[in-house]
């Protein structure tokens, strides 16, 4: 708040308005047409023919105005090739050395410009899990984006058809479930720790949630048919982290639901994560 000449330490509190939440959205709003558009009113979740023009001048308007007000040092071309270098890597582990070395920067400097588009909500780097663990872990942070109808603009899907064929559909599903569930715990002020992990020997947790005195382990999957290898390597994820809960998030017709194991769709995730909050 640059204008303000005095501070405002203990008289203001900073609250984070995400794009709308499916859970914020009434029953007439399909599914499937907020995870394509997103969250922004205007950018075609009620109105579906804006999208994703809105979106396409959004992030232009982000490169050209915005990011430069806000002191980015880099010129709007630069920024929207990083934009949507970043957009082809959500749902990736991040690595600030190779992508500064395909912009050819640094990576300090990479590091720094990505700051900025974090602080502008456009995306999330979850952070590492650490604990005792008996594995040795990927200590990279993994990069999401946050809005859906963002990330399915910059990557050229222009409707559900397109994005059930795109390559990228897994990672888009993984990113908007993580967004929906701490999207609701901010909304509801609970105080929480989101993180994820992988081992050097491929078993990971899409996401680590603590809250509650309580930790998730939750996997995000596209199928609506999940195999019994998948609970399988949920089971050994949630035994590295001494998990309390272990959840697999799928597109199932019907949830399973027992003391330590959940698996279910987003809406039950979502109401599992409201009662969370409320215990919080």
């Amino acid at each position: 708040m640059k204008s303000v000449s005095e501070s405002l330490a203990g008289r203001m509190a900073v609250l984070e308005l995400t794009p709308l939440l499916s859970s914020e959205l009434s029953a007439k709003v399909a599914r499937e047409r907020h995870w394509l558009c997103g969250g922004f009113p205007d950018g075609g979740v009620q109105t579906p023919r804006k999208f994703p023009d809105w979106a396409n001048h959004y992030v232009r308007l982000l490169a050209e105005r915005d990011l430069p007000n806000l002191g980015l040092p880099c010129a709007p071309q630069i920024t929207m090739r990083l934009i949507r270098m970043l957009a082809a890597l959500n749902g990736q582990q991040w690595n600030a050395s190779d992508v500064g070395r395909s912009m050819g920067m640094s990576y300090q400097t990479m590091n720094s410009y990505t700051n900025f588009l974090e602080g502008t909500f456009l995306i999330r780097r979850l952070g590492v899990f650490h604990g005792n663990l008996r594995k040795r872990l990927v200590k990279s942070a993994k990069l999401l984006w946050r809005d859906s109808g963002i990330l399915h603009s910059l990557l050229g899907i222009e409707n559900q058809s397109s994005l059930l064929i795109h390559p990228a559909i897994g990672a888009s599903w993984e990113a908007y479930v993580v967004e929906q569930a701490l999207g609701l715990l901010n909304a509801l002020g609970a105080r929480y720790n989101a993180t994820h992990f992988r081992t050097s020997d491929g078993y990971e947790a899409d996401l680590v949630l603590e809250c509650a005195h309580e930790r998730w382990v939750v996997e995000i999957k596209l199928t609506s048919d999940p195999g019994a290898r998948v609970f399988d390597r949920l089971d050994v994820c949630a035994d590295l982290v001494k998990a309390t809960r272990r959840v697999l998030v799928s597109r199932v017709p019907q949830d399973s639901v027992n003391d330590t194991r959940l698996s279910c769709g987003l809406d039950r995730f979502l109401k599992e994560i409201f009662e969370l909050a409320r215990r919080a």
